[in-house]
């Protein structure tokens, strides 16, 4: 009979998914998801910086309350969408980026096939495969296009064949910008003291917010990411303050 060990009495970690042959066959059937975290983030941190520069420079110009909230206002909107209009352009140009140099693989397989095998045999060289095991690997990958073409677009030029949404990229941004970019301007629709100081606060409290969201998708501790947020958010809306004052002060 075997000795019962240490490791015997850790308990089994909690795995993220099920490995039964079924789960993982409708698992992988789906394919992988796309990500917008990124679109996410971008839109959460730009929407509260400018809007904060807003509120701040409109406060040192002794605007006030309602034209604040109206410029704040344009701003959430005119911006947001001005972002997520450049964030839909750019992620509708990787598509067709990926399916120009798709074009290109496919071409180069069509014309050159042995010179696209040698490509195949040193991406796989660099691996640390050789021998018999790395002709293998060239046949099995060069005798399916779509396998091969993929290889090429990973290998080569770093491209997944997981397209991201332009349309869902866009609206990510344009809905993060709008509801984070709000929050500096609450001190004008709610009472509460309507001031820099308190718009100041809440804006690293949504930089805050923003980091301690994105550490769902993270290894490090929600505090973390909440003061890494807070801190690279607080110094943009700083130079942002910065810029304006300095120039109220410089052309009166």
């Amino acid at each position: 009979m075997r000795e019962t060990t240490q490791d015997d009495l850790m308990p089994t970690p909690r795995l993220e998914h099920s490995h039964r042959p079924d789960d993982i066959a409708n698992r992988l059937a789906s394919g992988p998801d796309a990500s917008y975290l990124r679109d996410w983030v971008y839109g959460g941190i730009d929407g509260a910086v400018t809007t904060f520069a807003i509120v701040a420079g409109s406060v040192g110009a002794d605007l006030s309350p309602t034209i604040i909230l109206i410029l704040g206002a344009a701003n959430l909107f005119a911006d947001g969408f001005s972002m997520a209009a450049a964030n839909y352009t750019g992620s509708k140009s990787e598509i067709e980026d990926y399916a120009r140099l798709k074009a290109v693989e496919e071409k180069h397989i069509a014309v050159a096939p042995d010179g696209e095998r040698e490509e195949i045999r040193q991406i796989f060289r660099a691996k640390g495969y050789d021998g018999p095991d790395l002709e293998t690997l060239v046949e099995l990958v060069s005798s399916n296009k779509s396998i091969w073409i993929e290889t090429m677009m990973q290998a080569e030029y770093g491209l997944s064949n997981t397209a991201r949404s332009p349309m869902k990229a866009a609206l990510y941004t344009f809905a993060a910008f709008v509801l984070f970019g709000s929050i500096p301007l609450l001190p004008f629709v709610i009472p509460v003291p309507a001031s820099a100081e308190t718009a100041t606060i809440l804006t690293i409290l949504a930089f805050f917010t923003i980091g301690s969201l994105r550490a769902r998708w993270s290894q490090r501790h929600w505090f973390s990411c909440g003061l890494e947020t807070s801190a690279i958010g607080t110094l943009a809306a700083g130079i942002a303050f910065a810029v304006g004052y300095g120039l109220q002060t410089l052309l009166g």
